[in-house]
């Protein structure tokens, strides 16, 4: 029931010229008679359903036999008037007739007003947006269509077993669409589009707000926010959007083209005002977001601005097609084109942050360096976004800075050479990455260790990229051009960092080694071992694959040299152990022994001993 205080809405009285004539004669078969039926039908009805004095309104439209009564009862008053108009313009019949159409859309509007605010929950955006993509529209060209095609609905209603919620709501788009539809051809309809404008606005408004979407959330207001704050109103803002646009303005203007189904003006009049300015506070806020200055890091929700707005555009298109509802279309296109240009912009903060590092200190036993990680980290969640960033640079070509070499991208002619310019800038990022651990790599004083701190952060980058959609951006041939690189490192690492070992060793083990040539060369190689054993136990490989390979590489280039020249003079030294003067420290199987310790980055104590029988070591 209608509350005091709501009446401000309601109807005011038109004046009596209000009714113009209309632009063709009445069909000849209307005569005076039928005009003075007409006008006592619809008094009887009109008077019956007057509630001038009466707060309590039954809804007339709670009985639809009742409601196509009424409605056709002013169907007829208005031919009656159109009749009398040309015929009898002064007449009193004419002024009795305008006050019964006066009290007829008073009627209505509160009508119209009651079924709004009593069905609320079933004329919701959700609601109307769910049954409506899977029911047709039904629309009427005319009200006095209603008896036969209400008809039609409650009889597909049973047919189609309609859920409860959707046939309530189908109803009361039905009735609305009548009573709209009765109110404009009176002349009325000003009336009418008020009430549904304070109320639906009013719905959306609300809806919007506990969506979170601020209308006073201007640019200097977000300039000013730290950032905690604002990640937290993107974070709700890109929850809020999907539903905002799918349900909420879906809905909305679905139910105004069904209300007002007759008239194209009152759907776009009724649409823009309702929902215009909560979808310019909408779609301003990822604009204003783009114009603050972001730092590298905020570049991936940034991102997903971009990606929800881009997302929705055709339903944006869409729903906002009218000429008055442009400013939202326009306001969602600057803000991609601001997001746009911000992405670009961060990104090549990204590049100079990377060119401008200029960290000096070393990591610990040649481990991943922290550029390493944040580049790949960072690199690795910007595949994510291909698809966009594609978007983005659409019309922004990328020319390298320099000659890239051949095998770092591949050959052009081959199948999994890289192509697409963001494939391009990400390898070009890499590259910028990996030129500056080459000078971090410089600065070990240790030249093996400079080459193993190279292979484990060229192995991070190319697990990286192995594990991320990387891996469909910069392709095979990449990964294995850069996977050789790493062996390479690796194998630098071992040639020079166990060069003295290898040279303590007879160059010729087929021939003979004179007694005390023999003493010296275990001393040597007791002494080089030891050497190289202390100086790399601390060095790290975090990589379990490349570490098993080095180990295995190690074994693969020294104990077979080491074995046999061990099985031919360790026998004679071993004789001379008994009389205390045996040289031997290691066996062949003690090597590897000592290396499955390695790589790990803990030193142990102490010194490394021999245990030649025993195959072990003390430390």
């Amino acid at each position: 029931m209608p509350r005091k205080g709501m009446r401000s809405i309601f109807f005011k009285s038109p004046s009596p010229t209000r009714m113009t004539p209309p632009s063709s004669p009445l069909h000849h078969t209307f005569s005076e008679s039928l005009m003075e039926e007409n006008i006592e039908v619809a008094q009887f009805i009109i008077t019956k359903w007057d509630s001038s004095h009466d707060d309590n309104l039954v809804s007339l439209f709670s009985d639809k036999d009742e409601a196509r009564q009424y409605l056709g009862s002013i169907k007829g008053l208005q031919k009656a008037m159109k009749y009398l108009v040309l015929h009898q313009s002064n007449s009193e019949k004419l002024v009795r007739a305008q006050l019964l159409m006066q009290t007829a859309m008073k009627r209505l509007q509160k009508e119209f007003y009651q079924i709004l605010k009593s069905n609320r929950d079933y004329l919701d955006p959700e609601s109307v947006s769910a049954h409506s993509s899977s029911r047709p529209s039904v629309s009427r060209s005319s009200f006095s269509e209603f008896e036969e095609e209400e008809e039609e609905d409650e009889s597909e209603n049973e047919n189609d077993s309609v859920p409860e919620v959707e046939r309530a709501s189908l109803a009361a788009m039905a009735d609305l669409r009548a009573i709209a539809e009765a109110m404009r051809s009176a002349g009325y309809a000003k009336e009418c589009i008020k009430v549904y404008k304070i109320i639906r606005k009013s719905i959306v408004d609300e809806a919007l707000y506990h969506l979170g979407v601020e209308r006073e959330l201007t640019f200097q207001r977000i300039q000013k926010m730290e950032w905690e704050v604002l990640e937290f109103k993107i974070k709700n803002w890109l929850s809020a959007v999907k539903m905002a646009v799918k349900t909420l303005f879906y809905g909305e203007r679905l139910l105004c083209d069904q209300v007002f189904s007759v008239s194209a003006a009152i759907r776009e009049s009724c649409f823009t005002e309702i929902s215009k300015e909560g979808a310019l506070a909408l779609f301003g806020f990822p604009e204003n977001v783009a114009k603050c200055k972001q730092t590298p890091e905020k570049l991936f929700l940034i991102l997903d601005l971009y990606e929800a707005v881009s997302g929705l555009w055709p339903e944006v298109e869409s729903i906002f097609s009218f000429e008055s509802t442009s400013a939202v279309r326009a306001t969602a296109v600057n803000s991609l084109i601001k997001l746009g240009d911000t992405v670009r912009t961060m990104l090549m903060d990204f590049e100079t942050a990377i060119q401008k590092d200029s960290s000096k200190t070393t990591v610990p036993g040649g481990g991943i360096h922290p550029l390493t990680r944040y580049v790949m980290n960072y690199i690795s969640f910007l595949a994510d976004y291909c698809g966009i960033l594609s978007d983005i640079f659409a019309d922004w070509p990328f020319t390298v800075p320099s000659v890239l070499p051949e095998a770092y991208f591949g050959s052009p002619d081959s199948e999994g050479s890289i192509s697409s310019p963001i494939s391009v800038r990400v390898a070009w990022l890499i590259l910028i990455m990996l030129c500056k651990l080459d000078g971090k790599a410089a600065m070990y004083k240790d030249v093996p260790l400079s080459y193993l701190f190279l292979a484990n952060n060229l192995q991070y980058v190319t697990e990286k990229v192995r594990q991320s959609n990387l891996k469909f951006l910069l392709g095979d041939d990449w990964l294995i051009n850069h996977e050789l690189k790493v062996k390479q490192y690796a194998e630098n690492y071992e040639k020079i960092g166990w060069s003295k070992v290898l040279a303590s060793l007879p160059e010729n083990q087929t021939a003979e080694i004179p007694a005390d040539r023999v003493n010296d060369h275990f001393k040597k190689f007791n002494s080089a071992f030891e050497e190289a054993y202390m100086k790399q136990v601390s060095w790290v490989v975090p990589d379990p694959k490349l570490r098993d390979h080095i180990k295995i590489s190690l074994a693969r280039r020294i104990i077979p040299i080491y074995k046999e020249f061990y099985e031919a003079y360790g026998g004679v030294q071993m004789k001379k152990e008994m009389r205390g003067e045996s040289f031997i420290r290691f066996t062949p199987d003690d090597l590897g022994n000592y290396w499955s310790d390695m790589f790990y980055g803990s030193r142990r104590s102490g010194s490394v001993s021999s245990s030649s029988r025993g195959g072990g070591r003390s430390h």
